[in-house]
């Protein structure tokens, strides 16, 4: 063994200077690239990444330290509200603008007019807000804490475990253990996270003042659906609603068409409604089954999400509800319900003729021939999972979609070494998409008629 080494190192030491550079060069570059080559998780300012509106307000500040692990940014929000988490520049644009509905709505409650119409009732409303304001326990419920952290994985949808086919089917074994079966609204209710009331009087008002406050009235945000109950007991036929002005900016886009869904239908009639349209996508029976049993699918989001697919409704879009069916918590949720609004708007300009199926990621098949990725994340890094999934997005592009060029378009941005890495994969890079949803401004003081 030692006489071999000496051999190879003397015959390494005859080459010219200018060869034994290079291979010098070479074996340097393969260490490296054993060692992985990847960029480790960085840590951004608040400062740096997000518009003034979004870092600090009269009633909230983001803290400006950032850790980014993965593909998504992870705030910390300390506000009248309670400390809350966002991961995503998309939850934190939500939590604001609920923490900025939430201040309107407590000075609405002060106002005249909801004085007059409300009596005595309207204090019950204001200690409600008070109280949940001062209550950590409720605030910790569904607003960010306490999350399974977004996958790492954007190609195929992992394999479903015992585990999670168990939890698929509990609705089952609750009326084998003889709990009484519910109706379509109270299972629409569920799936609002519990914002949904099954009296249908208080579902209206709340969804009237949900859509005053332009927010989802199945929102996992627990200070702002104990809010909207409050007020909906209080206002169930709705007449202080049409004497109240609330200044929260309106919501535009695609996300404004399906709110009006969301605010105007009652839990039953929109579940209907999306059910009809999965069909209509070509969704197996069994899948948009276990996909509709997803609880992590509030019906806000569910309604979102199968709209944006039904408004493009190309082949593979059937597929992507079975392949969003995994999501376990909000954060995936939004992933996939962004990735199906970025795909409609995509289309609108240009038109795509399918997508691939049982793929995380959307990639959309355009008549030119490329294959474009659509991301809907903060940051990408190259990292050992993203090369992965990214290479097999390439295979799978060719082979199945009979694509010739790949592009990659994101909501955020990438690093130095991911730019370097697409670039010699020959992908192009489109960062920075313009949003889904504006990011918030200051709102003016509330108003009445």
């Amino acid at each position: 063994m030692i006489n071999a080494f000496r051999s190879r190192l003397s015959a390494f030491r005859l080459l010219p200077l200018p060869r034994r550079t290079l291979l010098l060069f070479a074996a340097t570059a393969g260490i490296a690239l054993a060692q992985g080559g990847y960029e480790a998780g960085t840590t951004f300012k608040a400062s740096q990444i997000l518009p003034p509106a979004m870092q600090k307000g009269p009633h909230f500040q983001v803290k400006e330290s950032v850790p980014t692990t993965g593909y998504f940014h992870d705030f910390d929000i300390t506000s009248d509200y309670g400390d809350i988490s966002a991961e995503g520049r998309s939850l934190l644009r939500m939590r604001v603008h609920e923490i900025q509905a939430l201040t309107q709505l407590d000075e609405v409650s002060k106002s005249e007019v909801f004085l007059k119409a409300a009596g005595t009732s309207v204090l019950n409303v204001g200690k409600g807000v008070a109280s949940v304001v001062t209550n950590p326990e409720a605030t910790a419920k569904g607003v960010g804490t306490g999350l399974k952290r977004f996958g790492t994985n954007l190609g195929r949808k992992a394999k479903r475990g015992a585990e999670d086919a168990g939890e698929a089917v509990k609705g089952d074994d609750q009326k084998a253990s003889g709990e009484p079966d519910k109706s379509t609204t109270d299972k629409a209710a569920d799936a609002g996270t519990g914002a949904a009331k099954s009296v249908l009087g208080v579902n209206s008002a709340m969804r009237r003042w949900a859509q005053k406050l332009q927010v989802d009235p199945y929102t996992s945000n627990a200070v702002l659906r104990k809010a909207l109950d409050d007020i909906a007991q209080i206002d169930a036929a709705g007449g202080i609603a049409a004497k109240v002005v609330v200044p929260v900016p309106m919501i535009v886009g695609t996300t404004a068409s399906v709110g009006g869904l969301v605010w105007g239908k009652d839990p039953e009639a929109l579940l209907k409604l999306n059910e009809q349209r999965v069909t209509e996508l070509g969704t197996p029976e069994k899948e948009a089954h276990a996909f509709f049993r997803n609880k992590a699918f509030a019906l806000g989001y569910q309604t979102r999400f199968i709209a944006a697919l039904h408004a493009v409704k190309v082949k593979g879009c059937g597929s992507y509800v079975d392949t969003a069916e995994e999501a376990q918590n909000e954060r995936q949720v939004v992933f996939f319900t962004e990735s199906a609004e970025l795909l409609q708007l995509f289309h609108a300009k240009t038109p795509v003729s399918a997508i691939l199926p049982d793929s995380r990621a959307v990639v959309a098949k355009t008549a030119d021939g490329r294959a474009v990725i659509l991301l809907a994340v903060d940051y990408v890094r190259w990292s050992e999972s993203f090369e992965k999934s990214l290479k097999e997005i390439l295979a799978r592009g060719k082979s199945e979609l009979g694509a010739q060029r790949f592009e990659l378009h994101m909501t955020g941005f990438a690093s130095a070494g991911a730019k370097q890495q697409l670039k010699a994969l020959g992908v192009t890079l489109t960062e920075r998409v313009p949003g889904l949803l504006p990011d918030p401004k200051p709102a003016a003081p509330a108003k009445t008629d």
